[in-house]
């Protein structure tokens, strides 16, 4: 699975690099040729596309590190941490697009109105981002790497892009230039707001927001029909970018042996991590049945 995953989160990270090369080239060539801002804009958005890119196959690549003696279990988390250093990135984007069209406002004898190779390069755009951004989104969540599903968010927001600056170039020469630098604002926007989804989707990564409760019932079924073991509970899951982290209590007979408490519980785990591959280390608990006592107290004060 690791060597599928490095190997797929490769080729996405590639794709997504050369699609956005071309784009950036020529987004920003035909937009100076042709007077358009907003397409201008959309070049430096494309350019960020390929920095956000290497940022994150760089956090997939060190997220699939073994675990060593100073990250026991592993270095999973360095992806959300690489989308984080994504969303700065995409912030500072936003902030040179959305002065650069609001100093345009400000001086309206700037403005140019963009000629119809602009409004061709935007359909190429709108074609480009669509296919790119699927494939790398549909790559991402197949091997559960966050940096990677959030490069594919990033790419996605070139589709809006790309049919804003197409509306404004048409819509420019039917005699509102404004709508240029506008459209360049729009953009900004939409880069800022994907910097904030992004950040939210890697913050709770981190900060272990809870699974879905289907997640949750996965687990606890799993665990159950591992005989002898009832009731598991106390189920906490904790994400490490791409892997999960989980830990449970069961209840066993409390007449079982020691040896034999010691065989079911490592069954469990073994189980749980067979049967859901994002899961890569459990810690299982064993309570003894009728037992009632607070998880949150200290067994020494019972």
């Amino acid at each position: 699975m690791d060597d599928y995953r490095s190997k797929a989160g490769q080729k996405a990270v590639t794709v997504a690099i050369l699609a956005n090369c071309f784009l950036t080239i020529f987004n920003i060539l035909i937009g100076f040729l042709s007077g358009s801002y907003a397409l201008m804009s959309e070049g430096a958005h494309t350019l960020s596309d390929i920095v956000t890119s290497i940022v994150a196959f760089a956090g997939f690549k060190i997220g699939q590190k073994p675990a060593d003696e100073d990250h026991p279990i592993g270095h999973g988390r360095a992806e959300a941490i690489s989308g984080l250093i994504i969303v700065l990135f995409l912030a500072m984007v936003s902030y040179e697009i959305m002065s650069g069209a609001i100093e345009k406002f400000l001086n309206p004898s700037t403005i140019t109105v963009p000629d119809t190779f602009a409004a061709i390069m935007a359909v190429f755009g709108i074609l480009i981002n669509y296919s790119v951004s699927e494939y790398i989104i549909r790559i991402g969540k197949e091997i559960k790497s966050p940096a990677i599903v959030a490069d594919g968010q990033h790419q996605k927001t070139d589709i809006f892009s790309s049919v804003a600056i197409l509306l404004g170039v048409i819509v420019s020469n039917m005699g509102y230039p404004i709508l240029d630098p506008f459209i360049g604002l729009v953009i900004g926007l939409l880069i800022l707001k994907t910097a904030y989804e992004i950040g939210k989707s890697n913050l709770d990564n981190i900060m272990g927001k809870l699974p879905s409760q289907e997640f949750i019932e996965k687990i606890k079924d799993i665990a159950n029909n591992t005989p002898p073991a009832q009731e598991a509970h106390n189920i906490k899951v904790d994400y490490m970018g791409s892997y999960a982290v989980v830990t449970l209590h069961i209840k066993l007979d409390g007449n079982l042996t020691l040896d034999e408490t010691h065989k079911v519980v490592h069954k469990v785990q073994d189980n749980i991590i067979k049967e859901i591959p994002e899961v890569k280390y459990v810690m299982v608990h064993a309570c003894p049945i009728g037992l009632q006592y607070d998880h949150d107290q200290e067994i020494d004060k019972l």
